[in-house]
């Protein structure tokens, strides 16, 4: 058995870091600059009304294949002038992938980008498509917020006999 009352003394000094770790360098004061915005949406983010808004557009389907007589139900939102001029969030359109981007979605379709001229010819200006979408949108029982009706330059109408809309479920249909 070993004696342990006898101390044990260190020839060496104990190391703080390891022998590869550097010393730490004296660091110079950080100047604070503004941070770059991030590469991604330009203009302001939508209001939790805006996407409401954009969820009850987006149940319509696409407008412009609604026109065309086929039912395209998954859709992105496309903004008729841009993302940063005021009721930007409330100009706004449900489209297919086709009818929105260019070499995208079914093959065929007229993309509003870059084929703005084309797509307006075949199925409308684009305020008047955000006219009908808000029209669908009312016939269906829908409150459209006041926002997006100024934006459209519409008032909330009282008969709906007249919307391109789908046929209600309580109608009869022969």
């Amino acid at each position: 058995m070993l004696n342990r009352t006898v101390g044990l003394k260190r020839s060496t000094e104990l190391r703080t870091r390891a022998p590869w770790v550097r010393a730490p360098r004296e660091q110079k004061p950080r100047q604070v600059t503004a941070r770059p915005k991030p590469a991604g949406m330009k203009g302001r983010a939508p209001t939790a009304e805006q996407k409401r808004f954009w969820d009850a557009l987006a149940s319509i389907g696409c407008i412009a294949s609604m026109k065309d007589g086929i039912a395209d139900p998954i859709v992105s939102i496309h903004h008729i002038d841009g993302r940063t001029k005021p009721d930007a969030h409330w100009l706004v359109l449900p489209l297919s992938a086709g009818n929105h981007q260019d070499g995208t979605g079914a093959p065929g379709r007229i993309a509003v980008h870059p084929f703005k001229a084309r797509f307006e010819a075949r199925y409308g200006t684009q305020r008047e498509l955000l006219r009908e979408c808000i029209e669908i949108l009312l016939c269906r029982g829908v409150e459209v917020p006041d926002g997006a009706l100024l934006a459209a330059g519409m008032k909330k109408p009282s008969d709906c006999a007249n919307s391109p809309g789908p046929v209600q479920p309580d109608e009869e249909v022969e």
